[in-house]
């Protein structure tokens, strides 16, 4: 348990991705829920689409995660932010990452783009967010 005092020590996760409106904010999604208290996640992309995919939606809620405030963000409106780690989750993402006012770790770990597909791609795309990502996030900080 997290003392309210301890929550200034949360680190900031950047994921990044091209649309910023899948994969990265169901990330966003997953890493504030499971590592709760601990880091605190933004997402954003390198070319936002005007609104987060349904089936992201969808397929947050039917896991029972928090939905309210996702929304497409461009890089440029979170480059000044105190970032602790940027995530990669596409390809296009990592090869267009920003260069950041500071010196900042990254991590590359792309998943497949269920844009377009049925909400069982998403699901399978969430539940690999989720299996991949937050050991991933936690290894990468040493926590």
């Amino acid at each position: 348990m997290t003392n309210i005092g301890e929550t200034n020590m949360n680190k900031t996760i950047l994921v990044l991705c091209t649309g910023n409106s899948c994969r990265s904010q169901m990330a966003e999604a997953i890493l504030n829920h499971d590592l709760a208290g601990i880091v605190h996640a933004i997402s954003a992309g390198t070319r936002p689409q005007p609104r987060v995919a349904e089936g992201a939606i969808e397929a947050l809620r039917l896991a029972g995660l928090p939905v309210e405030g996702l929304h497409p963000k461009d890089v440029d409106s979170v480059i000044d932010e105190d970032i602790d780690l940027v995530v990669t989750v596409c390809d296009n993402a990592k090869e267009s990452c920003p260069v950041f006012p500071r010196k900042v770790r990254s991590i590359h770990l792309p998943f497949h783009d269920p844009h377009g597909e049925p909400i069982e791609s998403f699901v399978r795309v969430r539940d690999e967010i989720r299996e991949r990502l937050v050991p991933a996030v936690r290894a990468a900080l040493g926590l």
